[in-house]
């Protein structure tokens, strides 16, 4: 009788699956098609960097409130004084340089959504009691401390935002944070419009608009319950089956959403191990943490230099100061367009490219500004500088998050940012100084410096990043 046993070489195989792994992670996250579920992540945070950005950008706009209430004043007495509007943007800035270069670690160390939601409550609490001060030390006091949780805050959305879109949305991505962020300009332009230079229920205005703004992020806290923690993170940090469970929620509302089986991941790339403060300093990473450097500490003259001195600057050009902040909520309603045009242009140009030429617009726009008293003229200028500082800023947020590793993202990040703080607190001084001894036209010269430096920076030396994995990209 004819044995029954089967001949071994006609066994099938089992089906073997690939071996779950960091690199497999993120294959399978840069495969995703962007369907509503994964730009609903990126909108999730796009609103908290709405209330940081409107938290950041207040200064410049209540700063008539805080001189007309008498707790500080217009000019600086000496280089380095601390009663006047320069002191109180300064103190913002030390708190932000402190908390990205000190605290960039955070997030790295204990996740991405743990610190964007503990980092967002530690800067509302502070908004909440420096309303109340009434004295130049107390609010500059306070004002430090709100700088150190937006310091933390700003590095993680970013480097948040990069790890959980896939590669080909990347710049679009930045571009919506950025559009939903610059949101806050006009909203907070047209509140210190209204505010400022009243006294509602015997409230100064001014302490009413930064009231609003430590509100509404609340709203974040609430809605932080959404957002899962960063796959790749997790993979990272040897917690793949916590990764695999999130992405396979993910690829199932997205493939149920797109209709039709997901396309196969890539083939993964390796992911390098652990990372520390010294991996910043090996190639390629040396060349483009001191890139990034450079530019973070000349790119702040130029975007702060306008955004946060805007309502004084036209003052100095002869306008009066309610149609300063008439004027100036009409151009920071440009400001949410520049992210917008980035939607456009994003994923179709190189990032260094485009941080270049607007960096060439702000010169040409900033030296006009400084040329013309005319008000529609400054206007039309204004929002120039304004879409071109927009531009630029989305643009850089995506490209400094793109050259480093997962193992160092948020701490590099958080390094070369930091100098961007580190700039801001002195070139605020410096700008009441010029603007003081050689009016709006140095304060623009000025600018101008920097941005040719910005330019040559990174003309030179940044990598492209169009449209390659981030695992490639840190090879």
């Amino acid at each position: 009788m004819a044995s029954t046993v089967p001949d071994p070489s006609s066994v099938a195989e089992p089906v073997r699956t690939a071996p779950i792994d960091a690199g497999s992670i993120s294959a399978r996250l840069d495969r995703l098609p962007p369907t509503r579920s994964v730009w609903k992540l990126v909108v999730l945070l796009s609103l908290g960097f709405f209330f940081e950005l409107y938290d950041l950008l207040y200064s410049g706009y209540v700063a008539p409130g805080l001189v007309k209430s008498g707790i500080l004043s217009a000019t600086t007495h000496g280089l380095f004084g601390t009663t006047g509007v320069a002191s109180f943007i300064a103190a913002l800035f030390s708190g932000l340089f402190i908390g990205t270069i000190a605290c960039g670690f955070l997030a790295d160390r204990f996740g991405r959504r743990a610190i964007f939601t503990w980092s967002l409550l530690w800067y509302t609490a502070g908004n909440v009691v420096m309303a109340f001060q009434d004295t130049a030390g107390g609010l500059n006091f306070w004002r430090f401390v709100v700088g150190l949780g937006l310091g933390v805050e700003m590095v993680t959305i970013g480097t948040y935002i990069s790890e959980l879109v896939p590669k080909q949305i990347r710049g679009r991505a930045f571009a919506c944070e950025q559009a939903v962020g610059f949101v806050a300009v006009p909203v907070v332009a047209f509140l210190a419009y209204l505010l400022v230079p009243n006294a509602p229920l015997g409230l100064d205005g001014w302490r009413w608009v930064v009231l609003i703004g430590a509100h509404g992020a609340l709203f974040v806290w609430w809605i932080r319950r959404a957002l899962p923690e960063s796959p790749r993170w997790l993979a990272q940090q040897g917690r793949i089956d916590e990764a695999d469970r999130i992405m396979r929620a993910l690829e199932a509302k997205v493939e149920a959403e797109y209709g039709r089986p997901l396309p196969p991941p890539a083939p993964a790339e390796p992911v390098p191990p652990r990372g520390s403060f010294r991996d910043m300093w090996v190639p390629p990473y040396r060349s483009r943490t001191i890139m990034m450097t450079i530019f973070n500490v000349f790119q702040t003259v130029g975007f702060y230099g306008f955004a946060n001195w805007v309502p004084t600057l036209l003052i100095k050009q002869g306008i009066t100061i309610t149609s300063s902040l008439m004027y100036s909520s009409v151009i920071a309603l440009a400001a949410p367009l520049g992210p917008l045009i980035g939607l456009v242009i994003a994923d179709r140009f190189e990032r260094k490219s485009v941080i270049v030429a607007m960096a060439a617009a702000i010169v040409v726009c900033g030296l006009l500004f400084s040329q013309t008293t005319v008000g529609a003229f400054l206007i039309v200028l204004g929002i120039g500088l304004t879409l071109a500082s927009n531009i630029m800023s989305y643009s850089f947020h995506a490209y400094q998050a793109e050259l480093f590793p997962t193992s160092i993202r948020a701490r590099a990040v958080g390094f070369v940012y930091s100098w961007s703080r580190f700039s801001a607190i002195f070139s605020s001084f410096v700008i009441a100084a010029v603007l003081k001894g050689f009016g709006t036209f140095g304060v623009f010269a000025f600018i101008a410096g920097a941005m040719v430096i910005v330019m040559v920076a990174i003309g030179l030396m940044g990598p492209r990043t169009k449209g390659i994995a981030l695992e490639a990209i840190s090879k």
